[in-house]
């Protein structure tokens, strides 16, 4: 018995045309992870570049998978590294709904459509779930792929659980174009029948995929090449549809290093790992942006883009096939130029919370965050750094020795001797007075600045290496704490 075709000609006359439609369609897995926001960017990046649309769909029909508050992860992610969409279950649209789950009807008429145009069959063999997702199944082994239209609804209406499996060709060639790797061909006899419909109901990722590509108007989807392997089998669903193929762009994996790809279980991070980790979304998303893609012409040299900048820069042509290896170092080095660019004040509304974390004493937290702008890779390298300000580390006489800037124990008492005073009588306790002060001190001693700023520093901070010198520290700490802990430094020294 034919179907009706009625609702199909309904979802045939929503899907939009005439302008490039991409999508990002994550799994609620509870994060997003560095292979997935690449994803997410060269999708927007397609869609902006192209004035086109750009769909946020949700996959959740792996409910094994699923994990509670996982969809807020996407959306605030998505917010966060300023990649709106156009379309999606918060927004609404034109082809809603837009979260898997609630287009089970949608999948199991497409599928039976399918059967009825020789592309499936419904299978009633008893198969374990894991080999139903899997695809590990023998076609020429199944007795159902020829059953007859008789005994096909003799078992449904006997209410024999089944499972609806795509009917590959068992003869010829599919050949398919991607367009990062050109034209692939495989042989159909390497191809499986995999599972379109689960016994649940619910569809596999694979079948969900080209039902939801189609009827959302999809033109380009962007996705890992390990999707190239059923790329074929994705062809064969639009040919057997009758459907128009989207543009394929598979991308290269993210690589941890040259043999291992990135993954959460081997502790690599996530984007929110990453912002944990004191890096600004503004310098992971300009990294990520060039893992797997460059620019060029003009641009081809350019490494930092602003979000702006990327979508008047991208190119598909530019995605290469070989993997990109995520660099920490690189990421340091991206994250270091974004922090020395930002504004001071906006440097200092990042940086306060960590500098917080170990400063909690009445300082001046701007004129703290100003020694750091230049000296900071990461925001969380910022509470180590500056924790001398609320309690002076102890610290090894041996710190006041500095061949460099001609000190040692000897010299550097002589120079706290000669400080201590003249600090004590300046009244303008400025960043200006103090270095005036100093300067002159050093002048009126004859010796060099930094045999008398060296041994200033280190008993002011108790630590070799500080974001800022002498004259900042002082300034931040204050007079009486700064006499104080230069008083501490003679003392060590043998005063």
């Amino acid at each position: 018995m034919s179907m009706d075709m009625k609702y199909f000609e309904e979802m045939e006359a929503k899907i939009p045309h005439g302008k490039v439609r991409t999508r990002f369609a994550p799994s609620p897995t509870g994060y997003m992870h560095v292979g997935n926001l690449r994803t997410a960017l060269y999708t927007w990046l397609i869609a902006r570049a192209n004035n086109g649309t750009f769909i946020l769909r949700i996959e959740d029909t792996d409910q094994g998978r699923y994990v509670d508050g996982a969809v807020d992860v996407i959306y605030r992610t998505m917010a966060q590294c300023g990649l709106t969409h156009d379309e999606g279950p918060d927004v609404g649209g034109p082809v809603a709904p837009y979260i898997q789950s609630e287009r089970r009807d949608t999948y199991g008429k497409y599928a039976r459509l399918l059967v009825e145009k020789g592309g499936a069959y419904y299978c009633f063999c008893e198969k374990t779930e894991s080999e139903e997702d899997s695809g590990d199944f023998n076609r020429a082994a199944d007795p159902c792929r020829d059953l007859s239209a008789e005994e096909v609804q003799e078992k449904l209406s006997a209410g024999m659980p089944y499972v609806i499996r795509q009917k590959i060709p068992t003869e010829g060639t599919t050949t398919f174009h991607d367009a990062i790797f050109g034209d692939i061909t495989v042989e159909n006899s390497t191809l499986d029948d995999q599972v379109l419909l689960k016994r649940d109901g619910l569809p596999t990722y694979n079948f969900a995929n080209v039902i939801d590509d189609h009827l959302m108007g999809i033109t380009h989807v962007v996705r890992g090449s390990e999707y190239l392997s059923s790329a074929p089998k994705y062809n064969l669903l639009y040919e057997s549809f009758g459907w128009e193929v989207p543009t394929y762009v598979h991308c290269s994996p993210v690589m941890r290093d040259s043999q291992n790809k990135m993954s959460k279980r081997h502790g690599d991070p996530s984007y929110e790992d990453l912002i944990a980790q004191g890096y600004l979304t503004e310098a992971v998303l300009n990294y990520v942006a060039l893992l797997g893609w460059s620019p060029k012409g003009e641009q081809a040299e350019q490494e930092i883009f602003s979000l702006d900048e990327l979508v008047k820069a991208f190119d598909m042509t530019g995605i290469s096939k070989s993997p990109a290896i995520f660099d920490r170092v690189k990421l340091d080095h991206f994250n270091a130029v974004y922090l020395r660019n930002l504004p001071a004040d906006a440097f200092h509304k990042v940086a306060e919370p960590y500098i917080r974390q170990s400063v909690k004493g009445d300082f001046d937290t701007a004129a703290i965050a100003a020694l750091l702008q230049a000296r900071c890779e990461r925001l969380t390298d910022i509470p180590e750094k500056v924790d001398f300000f609320d309690a002076l580390p102890a610290y090894d006489v041996e710190c006041f020795t500095n061949k460099k800037s001609k000190t040692n124990s000897e010299v550097s008492l002589a120079m706290l001797q000669a400080a201590v005073p003249a600090l004590e009588a300046l009244s303008d306790w400025t960043v200006d007075g103090i270095h005036d002060t100093l300067i002159d001190l050093a002048a009126k001693l004859e010796v060099k600045n930094a045999t008398l700023m060296w041994p200033v520093r280190i008993a002011a901070a108790g630590k070799l290496v500080t974001p800022g010198g002498a004259v900042e520290i002082c300034h931040i700490l204050g007079k009486g704490e700064t006499i104080r802990r230069l008083k501490a430094g003679m003392t060590m020294l043998g005063a």
